[in-house]
């Protein structure tokens, strides 16, 4: 019954997209976008597909389209970024000087550490990442933490979100009326990159784990 209900939302979901869209034309696609970046779950393959679709039966031109969707990632991609400064290093420090950071084994000098790394690797990161979903939108919040610069983050942002939006929408002209396949196919690569990053992620969490857990009982010995 839960998978049904489940069925049932997104379809209701998709609806209120394609109306949003029908009826506001560039506006809605941008307007959808920009949720769809600060809101992850509103599948932006459903926007950029369709919108390519339309397209072939209405006024609305492919460069409108991706420029409009561009445009409203950017803008939504900007809000987390400012989140991300608003979070500062020493907000997450004084976070993890707490009952949470000591449940967790963190340190403060993690953060520092974080930081320095998004420094050096975070341009590549902020660019393929807009591929990735999930990653993509909540890419801009370690940025904003970091201090990229503004500049480089929106022309990173702007190209790696150009060229996904540019594939969907052709991907929904050429499909036309056979735009949910396409969907479908987006809806299965999002979920196994998914699984991929939540296996990664446990990797990593095992190995920051035995690696914190061997420098305590280093420490320990140490003392005694």
């Amino acid at each position: 019954m839960k998978l049904i209900a489940h069925i049932f939302e997104v379809i209701k979901m998709q609806n209120w997209i394609i109306q949003i869209m029908d009826q506001f034309g560039y506006a809605g696609i941008a307007l959808l976008i920009a949720i769809e970046n600060i809101f992850p779950p509103i599948p932006s393959e459903v926007i950029l597909t369709f919108g390519g679709f339309m397209t072939t039966y209405t006024s609305m031109k492919i460069w409108g389209v991706i420029l409009s969707a561009t445009i409203g990632s950017v803008f939504g991609a900007i809000v987390l970024y400012g989140v991300g400064r608003w979070l500062t290093p020493e907000k997450l420090e004084r976070w993890l000087e707490g009952k949470w950071g000591k449940m967790l084994h963190f340190k403060k000098e993690d953060v520092s550490r974080a930081t320095n790394w998004f420094s050096k690797k975070g341009k590549p990161a902020v660019f393929f990442c807009r591929f990735i979903p999930i990653v993509r939108s909540l890419i801009s919040i370690p940025a904003g933490i970091a201090r990229m610069s503004m500049i480089s983050f929106l022309i990173l942002t702007s190209a790696g979100t150009c060229i996904w939006n540019i594939v969907l929408v052709y991907l929904g002209v050429f499909a036309g009326k056979g735009w949910q396949k396409i969907v479908g196919y987006i809806g299965t690569y999002s979920m196994i990159t998914l699984i991929v990053i939540c296996i990664l992620a446990a990797i990593l969490a095992m190995v920051f784990y035995k690696k914190r857990f061997s420098q305590n009982s280093e420490h320990g010995s140490d003392e005694e």
